[in-house]
């Protein structure tokens, strides 16, 4: 009898499911049969799309220019704009040619890494990280090295740490500031020096900036500090780096779906050979309506970044208040990334957690709030709770979990 072959790809059966919406769909669906939950797990604005970007895409599905296929890269108007966003926020100019945009900043993150790497290279990526890196490093053929920096180090890791990780096979840093899970932001210096240090080794760096524009006071003063880009801060890094970000964020979109990726010539062209292929351009309507949110006012992305100050505060001093939890203030994203190992090996309701996975069952179970356990971004011992929902959701859900381990 002939061996049967898999019934799926070994390389596609081995992606994990992202924990981040498995724990959000969960939410959902407690919430769909009738139980008050809250969730802290989803990593989008509870905020309304902004208006003027919504009447740019209402005309735009009117006009029937927009009925038909675009350049695979991006419509030009686009690639225009965030070339123009780039030198005024990252510090890099740009040619419109070096941009593609994509469906959303994962699908920037993949062609990222499957434009640059081989089998076998090796990623350093900084963690706690996003539960999508790994991943997407894995499915192009490379292999994630995990630098770990915990609370004590507010969650950033150093130049010694990062030289430990690297080997022969080392091909690209990732460096993400502000950060997801933990929304910790290198301060300038910092930066440059990473930034030197991969220029050094001639590593390539990818830089995921889809939070740049969320960033916050250190002291709350209301004066924010700045998420300075790795190229920026090192212009000579510029032919070795790629930026990746995208609209979802800052304006409130992550259901239009657009994203982007900038870099040198050779990566952008390999990138948009494999967009040609694998969805060609990103819905016209949304590209439009990404247009009109770069161009247009922003004045809503500062009413918002301030209503996500305000929370952020209110939660990192109501997590602090529970004895066992050991929340570090984040200067950027909507996430906080509190050390609970406090609350672990101890008898809550019956139930003693010996893990953040079991402790986040716990608090969905007893307290109906969601969290995202530590395990979902590297080792056990964190949740991630974002803070972009309502304020009024946000304070019972503190209040839920005083109660339980109050």
């Amino acid at each position: 009898m002939t061996e049967q072959l898999p019934r799926i790809s070994r390389r596609i059966a081995a992606i994990a499911e992202s924990a981040t919406l498995k724990v959000d769909a969960k939410a959902k669906a407690l919430q769909a049969a009738g139980r008050p939950v809250i969730s802290f797990a989803a990593g989008e604005p509870d905020f309304a799309t902004p208006d003027h970007i919504v009447d740019a895409a209402v005309a735009a599905a009117r006009d029937p220019k927009n009925h038909r296929y675009t350049p695979a890269a991006g419509l030009p108007e686009l690639r225009e704009a965030i070339a123009a966003k780039t030198l005024k926020d990252s510090g890099l100019t740009v040619s419109p040619s070096q941009v593609v945009v994509t469906n959303g900043g994962k699908q920037a993150v993949y062609e990222s890494f499957a434009s640059l790497l081989d089998p076998g290279d090796e990623v350093i990526l900084p963690t706690p990280h996003w539960t999508t890196y790994p991943e997407v490093i894995k499915l192009a053929g490379g292999v994630p090295v995990q630098v770990f920096a915990g609370a004590d180090q507010n969650y950033l890791v150093s130049i010694e740490q990062l030289e430990a990780a690297r080997t022969d096979r080392t091909k690209v840093l990732l460096f993400v500031s502000p950060s997801n899970p933990t929304g910790a932001v290198y301060s300038p210096e910092q930066t440059r020096a990473i930034g030197e240090w991969a220029l050094q080794h001639g590593l390539w760096v990818i830089t995921d900036e889809i939070y740049q524009k969320l960033v916050y006071s250190s002291t709350g003063s209301g004066q924010a500090t700045t998420a300075v880009s790795i190229v920026e801060a090192v212009p000579e890094l510029a032919d070795r780096t790629i930026l990746v970000n995208g609209v979802a964020k800052t304006y409130a979109m992550t259901g239009w779906r657009v994203g982007w990726m900038i870099g040198p010539a050779d990566a952008i062209k390999a990138a948009g050979n494999l967009q040609s292929h694998l969805s060609s351009n990103v819905s016209n309507v949304s590209q439009r309506a990404a247009i009109a949110a770069l161009t247009g006012s922003q004045d809503s992305v500062e009413q918002m970044r301030q209503a996500f100050d305000r929370r952020r505060q209110a939660i990192v001093a109501g997590l602090n208040a529970i004895d066992g939890i050991h929340c570090p203030t984040p200067q950027g994203a909507f996430y906080v990334y509190p050390d609970v190992s406090g609350l672990l090996g101890r008898e809550w309701g019956g139930v003693v957690p010996g893990s953040s996975l079991e402790l986040a069952d716990l608090i969905l179970d007893q307290a109906e709030v969601a969290a995202v356990p530590g395990e979902a971004f590297g080792p056990s011992g964190y949740l991630r709770f974002s803070y972009a929902l309502g304020d009024d959701a946000l304070a019972e859900g503190v209040a839920r979990l005083q109660r339980v381990f109050g």
